[in-house]
């Protein structure tokens, strides 16, 4: 199994030399790299923000004790985990220490396997704080398509090349393609991508709106088309004018509707209900399915006109499946999303959590994702897909092979490693432990470009 605990610096800090020498050698000889001090001014003098590694203090210290030396440290850098080593008469002190932010204390005497437990789950905390500020101050340097629709694998590039090729035209798009792969998000990225992004963004999910109001909400009304109406109601068409309507689940649209869209389509003009004025438009519109439309028009339920003026420009949405090298990442940024809404800390994502994840089928595709992202954040980290609805004997051992799923799970770990260090292939195999033959093998056979995951 690889080890991917972060094994970043140490700065250990004791007045008694003893002390100093015995976790130096138990640390280092657990990959650690140390360096030892008797003073916590000496400390303080190397720390500054962003500091990538974790500090290890005695409490009882001449001149400054470990108590103000944490003080001074989060003043510093907030985020450094610092552990405090305390005699037992210490423990009360350690306890409230901890309340004001210690990561952990350690009471003297302590064996070696304690002390690299502590440091190591204090250097995984670090690491997964380090990923979550890199991931949001990535996302910040990001725009239009990459902030929206995250990841790196093949099918997400082909989607993002096939948004950007059609976004600034006025072609109407069709976009086919399961629940939960976001279309929506696609529609939404076309509209920010294209010279309409000032004008409304206007979204109706069809499947939704009762039958009877499909019209009106569609096409508005004039005062007194209504028993009791005084009111002039601007439709949703008419409103998305110089913008784009977007019209979700497409394929429930009743039929005496589908001859009014086509109108629309072709004309470019409404009439509100109770006018006789045609009213001009500039309008895009895009819309979604997760049916097969044909089928559809076979069957009576879709007009066969309507179809083919809508199917000019087709994008489909992968389904999740087919793209699980990206889970890791997607996984970790929903993750993160969650303990920002929620107010909570964001979980350690172990090992084991993630290649269940890759291993997963994803039926409800990236929506399903999020919401496990969700559970896994409100649960403290448990297992998100442990639901039996959810094991993998019930879902991808059907869909793939063995040898398929070793792949997605090795390309989605190495493409997590290069992500992580931002493209830098002798960090990623300090992370991986593997040759560099190994891993330069295995980004060809996975078609892995290390430029992708280079910071802009």
């Amino acid at each position: 199994m690889v080890d991917y605990t972060y094994k970043g610096p140490v700065l250990f800090i004791d007045d008694e030399l003893h002390i100093r020498l015995s976790a130096k050698q138990t640390l280092e000889l657990a990959g650690f790299d140390v360096v030892c001090l008797e003073r916590a001014e000496d400390a303080l003098k190397q720390l500054e923000q962003g500091w990538p590694g974790i500090m290890i203090s005695d409490i009882k210290m001449p001149a400054m004790d470990g108590l103000s030396f944490m003080e001074a440290a989060h003043n510093i850098d907030k985020d450094v985990p610092i552990i405090l080593i305390t005699g037992h008469g210490d423990v009360t002190m350690a306890v409230q220490a901890m309340r004001d932010g210690a990561y952990d204390f350690i009471e003297k005497p302590f064996p070696s396997e304690l002390l690299i437990d502590v440091a190591s789950r204090a250097m995984e905390k670090l690491s997964l704080l380090r990923e979550n500020r890199e991931l949001r101050e990535k996302l910040r340097n990001q725009s239009g398509i990459d902030t929206t629709l995250l990841g790196k694998s093949q099918p997400l590039d082909h989607l993002r090349k096939l948004i950007a090729n059609v976004a600034n035209t006025d072609t109407d798009i069709l976009i086919m393609g399961e629940t939960g792969t976001g279309k929506e998000l696609v529609a939404r990225c076309l509209h920010d991508s294209s010279s309409r992004h000032s004008g409304h963004f206007v979204a109706v999910n069809c499947g939704a709106m009762p039958e009877n109001l499909f019209e009106s909400e569609l096409f508005g009304y004039e005062p007194g088309t209504f028993p009791g109406n005084n009111t002039r109601r601007i439709g949703k068409i008419e409103y998305s004018s110089g913008g784009t309507l977007f019209l979700d689940e497409i394929e429930t649209l009743p039929l005496p509707l589908q001859v009014k869209l086509l109108r629309v389509l072709q004309e470019r003009s409404i009439e509100r209900l109770g006018s006789n004025t045609v009213i001009p438009l500039n309008l895009r519109i895009v819309v979604a399915t997760k049916a097969d439309l044909l089928e559809e028009v076979e069957k009576g339920n879709f007009r066969e006109d309507l179809y083919y003026r809508l199917c000019g420009v087709m994008i489909p949405t992968p389904a999740l499946r087919t793209w699980k090298e990206d889970i890791p990442l997607l996984f970790q940024h929903f993750a993160q999303e969650a303990a920002e809404r929620f107010h909570r800390d964001l979980p350690e994502i172990r090992l084991s959590q993630t290649e269940s994840l890759i291993n997963h089928d994803w039926p409800g595709n990236v929506r399903e994702l999020k919401n496990a992202a969700e559970r896994f954040v409100l649960s403290d980290g448990q297992n998100p897909l442990t639901d039996k609805s959810l094991r993998l004997s019930d879902t991808s051992s059907t869909q793939q092979s063995l040898p398929e799923r070793v792949e997605a799970f090795e390309k989605g770990l190495i493409m997590q490693a290069l992500d992580k260090t931002h493209g830098s292939i002798k960090d990623a195999l300090d992370i991986l432990n593997i040759p560099r033959k190994t891993l330069s093998d295995k980004m060809k056979k996975y078609q892995i470009d290390r430029i992708d995951f280079i910071s802009k």
